[in-house]
């Protein structure tokens, strides 16, 4: 299923965090960055994916989700003693080596690099293999076909042959506060629990960084990129609710146990368009300041930005969005949801109707 008209699913969530260290750079600090001349919160582009890809396993079907991983050959060593467990792993090894050399996945020897691949390329490569198939061409074209939804969202790169790289349909921003921040320390201790009674010290100190933010989300997906990679409307409108869903509701795992920062955005809005797709973090290059809280004030600002915007592009084509909170800017951009259920719904509907023209 393809469509040749130009269609962007955008993404934005406003969300807050408390205390809490989700995604730390090399020194065990909450990653941050400057913007609008001050230090903000940041949470990365990858730590977020990941988490997408997690919420991807847990929730979408096996057969449409990817590995990522340099044991690729005893991946598909596994595929191939599926098809017939008479073969020895130790065969299936060689078979999936010699499959995977020829396809122009790896070299001989140890793979260098992780590969990505969907579980129903995985499949395909181990019939291949099983039936001693050695075509490149043939075997490329069946390490290219029906890829996973993380393989088509967040695309692959393939050093040893371009051919297999896949252009990836969907964008994720680094998540950052609408506000400045200031790192705190959580100072701690532990107590050795069979410690002598007359030992009033702690077994053990030490230091956690964290801070506390309101978020700005974005993510976009080329629709008409994606159509190309999926086979038909269904999967395509299905990729694209599980997406939406994994962005709501996925969350990085870093320090959770610690500060058990479980969270959901306080508005999500869902807009799809058809000329190009419009990150809105310039409403907060201007920091929000505030005594009484964030997320009112940011929501307000995103909103008053989704109208500034038309004078460089066009009107959504729709725009859905869903609030834990009453907030009379949103109803000026689109049409209210009462439940992420529905939202789904109901963008999967207008979307084939828009498919359909």
């Amino acid at each position: 299923m393809t469509t040749n008209q130009c269609l962007f699913l955008d993404i934005h969530a406003i969300q807050t965090l408390p205390p809490s260290n989700m995604n730390r750079d090399d020194t065990g600090s909450p990653k941050t960055a400057q913007y609008g001349g001050v230090k903000r919160s940041r949470v990365s582009s990858q730590a977020w994916k990941r988490a997408i890809r997690d919420y991807f396993n847990t929730y979408g079907e096996q057969s449409n989700v990817g590995v990522r991983t340099k044991d690729i050959v005893r991946y598909v060593a596994g595929k191939i003693v599926e098809l017939d467990n008479s073969i020895s792993f130790e065969d299936a090894l060689t078979k999936a080596d010699t499959v995977l050399i020829a396809t122009g996945i790896k070299k001989k020897g140890e793979v260098k690099a992780l590969y990505f691949m969907g579980d129903r390329q995985a499949e395909k490569l181990a019939q291949a293999a099983y039936e001693n198939l050695t075509d490149k061409k043939e075997l490329q074209k069946l390490a290219n076909s029906n890829p996973a939804i993380d393989v088509a969202m967040f695309g692959r790169m393939v050093a040893e042959d371009p051919t297999l790289n896949e252009d990836a349909s969907s964008q994720v921003a680094h998540a950052i506060s609408t506000h400045a921040v200031q790192t705190e320390f959580d100072f701690f201790t532990a107590i050795d629990d069979l410690a002598p009674e007359d030992n009033a010290g702690a077994g053990m100190l030490g230091t956690i960084e964290f801070n506390s933010s309101t978020l700005y989300r974005y993510a976009n997906v080329a629709i008409h990129e994606l159509s190309k990679q999926l086979e038909d409307e269904k999967s395509l409108k299905n990729s694209l609710n599980l997406f939406i869903e994994a962005f709501a509701n996925s969350l990085p795992t870093g320090k959770v146990n610690t500060f058990a920062n479980q969270t959901l955005p306080q508005a999500l809005i869902v807009s799809l368009r058809d000329d190009r797709p419009v990150n809105l973090v310039s409403a907060f290059e201007e920091p929000v300041k505030s005594t009484d809280g964030y997320v009112a004030k940011s929501i307000e600002k995103l909103s008053k930005e989704y109208t500034r915007v038309e004078k460089f592009v066009n009107k959504p084509l729709l725009t859905f969005y869903v609030t834990l909170d009453e907030n009379e800017s949103l109803k000026q951009i689109g049409e209210e949801k009462y439940s992420v259920s529905e939202l789904l719904k109901d963008f999967s509907e207008t979307l084939g109707q828009v498919l359909k023209k």
